[in-house]
């Protein structure tokens, strides 16, 4: 896999470099509430035009139907580029149009544009290869070469991150080949114990890296939604909190798994309950109930770990070697809830592990809850491609940026 640097040992003066970078930041309105994958990829821009290139930057922002939406626009994202780097970034209002193109053709050597958002376009996520093929075509006629820096969609078949490479001379950009040699830390050169916390609403979002991990893992620590269906697989009343009833089987048999092997397989010993869901928006005080995690309400839903299940995570990651943790303990957006996920936080700054969190929900988790970001070994800006690379899968914009 080339590297920037060895494209800026080539000469970039004067070359227009298409950057495909991963800005799906959150939005309030046009206001983004998490600028972490930004800054993530800044440093790639800057590079790149501090040597005198012409900067192209596309990206996607939510899940558009192939049309454009006003409440996906990228321009926020523009904005907020163009303070981070301390100079102008000019915006395309659409990604192979007129505007784009009049848009890269006023551009100057070291200047930098962002394209509007490029799943306004049906070819970005096409399955049909031909269709894909197409829309790369255009994307490629704006260009001389191509940085692949978006590593929260390098596991998408998608005509920016799999198909533009093979049209265009590449490189990974210094955020992909962070983040790939990170996780061969994960998965080559493990310091033990390995600890894997894993959280969030679905369990079969996490089934594959669990399969996986069990083979790898020392121990795996379960919190969030996910946790329900482990505990109702172990035959406790689980009221109505977050379940899948389907994945029962499959989580009796990693627990067997797990037994069998000897992983610590860790669950939830209490959880904090409530007969509504809290609401997000005003932050209003919730009233949660402490329960025993095999004494839960038939009429209330868990919403995060309790004290118990705190300082028992905290004793497991205390003598960890790696930590990598996907996934918070409970609904960490609303005060009453966000001790769980904030318990195992500080529990990973309080070890001396090289520590990852795995991007998405607890990336943004670290900064809401006022985490020092600098203080983890790292944090991802991928949580998905983290999970598919840990569950051993081929990552289709990773393949494309090989030689």
């Amino acid at each position: 896999m080339k590297t920037i640097d060895e494209l800026l040992q080539d000469g970039v003066e004067g070359k227009r470099i298409f950057v495909r970078a991963d800005l799906n930041v959150p939005l309030e309105g046009t206001t983004i509430t998490d600028d972490g994958r930004i800054r993530a990829v800044a440093p790639t821009i800057a590079k790149l035009a501090e040597a005198g290139a012409k900067v192209i930057v596309a990206s996607h922002l939510g899940r558009p139907k192939g049309a454009p939406e006003p409440r996906f626009s990228l321009a926020p994202a523009a904005a907020r580029l163009g303070e981070i780097l301390g100079k102008q970034v000019s915006f395309a209002t659409d990604t192979v149009g007129d505007s784009a193109k009049a848009t890269v053709a006023a551009l100057a050597n070291g200047e930098v544009t962002l394209l509007e958002n490029l799943r306004f376009n049906a070819g970005e996520t096409s399955k049909d290869e031909a269709e894909r093929g197409a829309f790369a075509d255009e994307l490629a006629a704006l260009a001389d070469l191509y940085v692949g820096d978006g590593f929260g969609a390098v596991h998408r078949k998608h005509a920016s991150v799999f198909d533009l490479p093979a049209r265009l001379p590449h490189a990974a950009g210094d955020l992909i080949a962070t983040e790939v040699g990170v996780l061969k830390k994960l998965t080559e050169d493990v310091a033990r114990p390995y600890v894997v916390v894993l959280g969030g609403a679905k369990v079969s979002d996490k089934l594959g890296v669990i399969d996986n991990l069990l083979e790898k893992a020392d121990r795996i620590l379960i919190g969030g939604g996910m946790s329900y269906t482990f505990l109702k697989a172990k035959g406790h009343e689980v009221g109505i909190s977050l379940l899948q009833e389907d994945q029962i089987p499959v989580c009796l048999e990693y627990l067997a798994r797990a037994e069998k092997r000897g992983v610590e397989f860790v669950l939830p010993v209490d959880v904090l309950v409530s007969a509504d869901f809290p609401d997000l928006k005003t932050k209003a005080p919730a009233n949660p109930e402490l329960v025993a995690s095999d004494a839960i309400p038939a009429d209330k839903e868990g919403l995060d770990i309790g004290p118990k299940t705190r300082e028992l995570y905290a004793s497991k990651l205390a003598d960890a070697g790696t930590v990598f943790w996907n996934g918070p303990m409970g609904v960490f957006e609303h005060p009453d809830y966000a001790g769980g996920t904030k318990a195992v936080a500080q529990g990973l700054l309080d070890s001396s592990a090289f520590t990852v969190v795995g991007g998405g929900d607890s990336a943004a988790a670290v900064r809401i809850l006022g985490f020092d970001e600098n203080a983890f070994g790292h944090i991802s800006t991928g949580g998905g491609a983290s999970l598919e690379y840990l569950e051993g899968k081929p990552l289709p914009g990773l393949a494309a940026l090989e030689d």
